[in-house]
């Protein structure tokens, strides 16, 4: 039986990832490699006490075959939000289109995309994205 996730839970969860990801930036600031963002990641989830997977391979099915095509979600957390993090100067059109892809081919409910070379990481380092195809249960 598959477990229902609640939006409220999502919403919560969604608050600790991007406060990692705000800590992680107040101790580094910007301008480093992204690998060295994403291993800061790793810890600060881990001091979290959240579940995660790094750099997953992504299933991909074309026309009913399974290929091995490399493709690695950053991080996935509690089975449920797909992370991509980058450290970059502006993120662009396909950085969204990564996200929803890596979303998509999960199966999960929200992703989250983070910008590491910015000023502000809280206003604009983040984004987040709803995958609408997931059902999520409400709360009444």
């Amino acid at each position: 039986m598959e477990e229902m996730i609640t939006q409220k839970y999502l919403d919560e969860l969604t608050y600790q990832i991007i406060g990692a990801a705000i800590e992680v930036h107040k101790a580094l600031g910007p301008g480093l490699l992204e690998s060295v963002y994403h291993k800061c990641m790793k810890e600060e989830l881990k001091l979290r006490k959240l579940r995660f997977a790094s750099e997953i391979l992504t299933p991909l099915k074309y026309k009913g075959i399974e290929l091995n095509t490399d493709l690695r979600c950053d991080l996935f957390v509690e089975n449920c939000i797909a992370i991509e993090l980058k450290s970059i100067d502006l993120l662009a059109p396909i950085h969204d289109a990564q996200i929803l892809t890596y979303m998509r081919l999960l199966n999960c409910p929200k992703g989250i995309l983070i910008n590491f070379n910015c000023v502000n990481l809280f206003k604009e380092g983040q984004k987040t994205f709803v995958n609408n195809l997931f059902r999520v249960l409400k709360e009444k």
